[in-house]
C-alpha cells in the first residue's frame, strides 16, 4: 500500500475547502417543503383550521421570496381555499434549514382575507428597499383565472421592518386598473432619499405599468404601449413535461439598473409571453405628464433566444441582471454594460429537478442571491406529488454565481483571466450560445459569427446542503462576493451602445483585468467601442 504523507490538520482542512469551494458556491438548497406548513399559535388551533377548511396544506403555493436580516419572507397567494396567511416569513435564527413553518407577517390578524383596511388578502412578489421598508401590493383577490373574486381593491402596503408596523396603505385609483388587471410584480426605485421613493407595478393582463410616488402619495398609469403586450409567436410553453399556452401574458418581470450619471435608473422589463427585453428611463416614468406621449422613449432590446420565457429579474448595484428561465429550469445572467444578445447571456445554475419553475429571484443587501422554485405549472395544470419535495429556496453569493460565466467581465471580455496563473485550458463559460471548445479564449468578436442558440449547457454540479453547512455564512452573516482590485484609477467607464440606443454605465473595476495598465485598459475599451460602431457590428447584430 502506498504510504501517504501526513499533513497538519489546518492545512488538510484548507486543502479540503479548496477542493469543494466550487460546488459549495453555486446555488445551495436552504429550505424545502413537500407541502407548506404554517406556524399556528398551537396544535389545537391548527387542527381546528384543518377541520374547518381554513387550512388545506395541499393548496398552498409559494411564489415570492425576499430576504432582510434574519428573516426570509415568503408569499403564498390565495389561489385556492385553505390559505391561512399570504405574507409570511421564516425566522432564520431558529430555522437554519429544513422545512420550517411559515410565520404570518406581521401577525395573523394582518393576514385576514377580505379585511381590506387592516389586512392583506393576497400578495405576490414583494420588495425590501434600502431604507428598511417592505413593499407589498395587496391584489385584494381570492382565486385565480375564472375563479377570481375581488373582495378588496388593489392597495400598496409598506411596512417598517424595524417596528414591524404598517406605515402606509395606498389604494390604487380606479384609473390605474381595468377589468383585466392582474399585477404580480413590483420594483422599487430609491432616489436621493428615502422619501424620494417610487414603486412600479406591472399589469400583466391589463397591459400597463403603474407608478406610485411615496413623496407625492399619488399614482399614475402608462397604458397600451405595444411593448407591454405579449408576442403572439411566444405563447407556447413546455415545462415539467407539460405543454400549455399562456398566450395572453404581457408585461411581467422588472429590474432597475443602478443610478446613472443623469440621476435616474433604467427600468428593464419583459412580457411573459415574449423572449425580448425592453427598457425605459425612470426619468420618463417618474413624470406623470409623459403617460401619453412617451412611446419613443421606450427601447426594444434583442431576443434572448429560444426557450427564454422569464417571469422574474433583478439587477445588482453594479449592473448584473439575474433572471429566471422557466423553460430551461435555470437562472440566467447578463451584464448590463454589454449588448443584450444571446452570446452575452450566461447560465449561473440549472437543475431539472430542483429548479423546475424558479418563480422568484432576488439579490439581498449583502449581495447574496435567493431563488424560490415551486413547480407552478404542475400545481396549476396537473397534480403535485406531495410525497416529493415540491418547493425549494436556494441561496449563493452573487460573485460566486457569475464566476466563469460571460457575465463576469473580468474573465471573458477584456483580455485574459485576472487570476495569478491561468490554466492552459480555463473553465469554459456557460453561454446561451455555441458550446466552447477546448482551449477556450476570452471572447473576441469573430469575423463570421455562427451562433447556434438552440444549444444549452449541461447542468452544473450541485450540492444539496444548507448554506451554513456548505461553507456559507450563518444566518444573519454575509458572504462577500468576489472582489477585484484593478490597480487602475477608473472611477467610471461609459460605454455607448449604439445597437439599442441606451447609455450603459459600469463602475471601473469590472472592465479592466488587474494586470492591464491604464493605457491597455483604455485601448481595450476603445477597440470594443470601435467594434460596435463598425459595419461588422451593425451587420451582424
Amino acid at each position: 500500500m502506498l504510504a501517504l504523507p501526513s499533513l497538519p490538520l489546518p492545512l488538510l482542512l484548507l486543502l479540503m475547502l479548496a477542493g469543494c469551494t466550487r460546488a459549495a458556491y453555486k446555488l445551495q438548497e436552504r429550505y424545502s417543503w413537500n407541502q407548506l406548513d404554517f406556524a399556528f399559535p398551537n396544535e389545537r388551533l391548527k387542527e381546528q383550521a384543518i377541520a374547518s377548511g381554513d387550512y388545506i396544506p395541499q393548496n398552498g403555493l409559494p411564489v415570492g421570496v425576499e430576504h432582510f436580516g434574519n428573516r426570509l419572507f415568503v408569499t403564498v397567494p390565495r389561489w385556492r381555499d385553505g390559505i391561512p396567511a399570504t405574507l409570511t416569513y421564516i425566522n432564520m435564527d431558529h430555522s437554519l434549514s429544513g422545512s420550517p413553518e411559515l410565520i404570518p407577517y406581521p401577525d395573523w390578524r394582518s393576514n385576514t382575507a377580505g379585511d381590506c383596511a387592516n389586512s392583506i388578502t393576497t400578495a405576490y412578489r414583494i420588495k425590501v428597499d434600502e431604507c428598511g421598508r417592505l413593499w407589498v401590493l395587496d391584489t385584494g383577490t381570492v382565486g385565480i383565472g375564472n375563479t377570481t373574486t375581488n373582495p378588496c381593491p388593489y392597495a400598496v402596503n409598506v411596512f417598517d421592518l424595524t417596528t414591524n408596523t404598517r406605515i402606509r396603505r395606498y389604494v390604487l385609483r380606479a384609473e390605474d386598473t381595468n377589468p383585466n388587471t392582474f399585477i404580480a410584480n413590483i420594483a422599487v426605485d430609491i432616489g436621493k432619499s428615502c422619501d424620494d421613493a417610487v414603486a412600479y407595478f406591472s399589469d400583466e393582463l391589463g397591459y400597463g405599468l403603474i407608478v406610485y410616488s411615496w413623496e407625492l402619495n399619488k399614482s399614475w398609469r402608462f397604458s397600451a404601449h405595444s411593448y407591454f403586450f405579449p408576442d403572439p409567436l411566444r405563447g407556447d410553453y413546455n415545462i415539467a413535461g407539460l405543454n400549455f399556452q399562456w398566450g395572453e401574458e404581457g408585461i411581467f418581470g422588472m429590474a432597475l439598473s443602478p443610478i446613472r450619471s443623469d440621476g435616474y435608473r433604467t427600468l428593464y422589463f419583459s412580457p411573459l409571453a415574449s423572449h425580448r427585453q425592453f427598457a425605459v428611463s425612470t426619468r420618463i416614468l417618474r413624470d406623470e405628464s409623459r403617460t401619453e406621449d412617451s412611446y419613443h422613449d421606450f427601447i426594444a432590446l434583442d431576443e434572448r433566444g429560444p426557450n427564454a420565457h422569464t417571469t422574474a429579474r433583478v439587477m445588482s448595484d453594479d449592473g448584473i441582471e439575474l433572471f429566471n428561465l422557466i423553460d430551461q429550469n435555470a437562472v440566467g445572467c447578463w451584464h448590463s454594460s454589454m449588448p443584450y444578445t444571446p452570446q452575452f447571456h450566461g447560465i449561473v445554475d440549472r437543475d431539472d429537478v430542483g429548479l423546475v419553475f424558479p418563480a422568484d429571484v432576488k439579490i439581498d443587501e449583502n449581495k447574496n442571491v435567493w431563488v424560490l422554485s415551486d413547480r407552478m405549472p404542475v400545481f396549476l395544470l396537473s397534480d403535485l406529488d406531495y410525497s416529493d419535495v415540491n418547493f425549494r429556496i436556494y441561496t449563493a453569493p452573487l460573485g460566486a454565481l457569475i464566476d466563469n460565466t460571460v457575465c463576469d467581465l473580468r474573465n471573458n471580455v477584456y483580455g485574459p483571466s485576472n487570476s495569478v496563473s491561468s490554466p492552459k485550458q480555463p473553465p469554459q463559460p456557460q453561454l446561451v450560445g455555441p458550446p466552447a471548445t477546448a482551449g477556450y479564449k476570452p471572447y473576441r468578436p469573430p469575423q463570421k459569427p455562427q451562433l447556434s442558440t438552440s444549444w444549452v449547457p449541461s447542468p452544473p454540479t450541485r450540492t444539496y446542503l444548507p448554506a451554513a453547512a456548505a461553507g456559507g455564512a450563518a444566518p444573519g452573516q454575509s458572504i462577500s462576493s468576489v472582489s477585484v482590485s484593478t490597480g487602475v484609477d477608473v472611477p467610471k467607464a461609459y460605454v455607448f451602445n449604439q445597437h439599442n440606443g441606451l447609455n450603459y454605465e459600469t463602475s471601473g473595476p469590472h472592465l479592466f483585468p488587474t494586470h492591464q495598465s491604464a493605457t491597455q485598459g483604455r485601448e481595450a475599451l476603445k477597440s470594443y467601442v470601435n467594434a460596435r460602431q463598425s459595419g461588422w457590428w451593425h451587420h451582424h447584430h
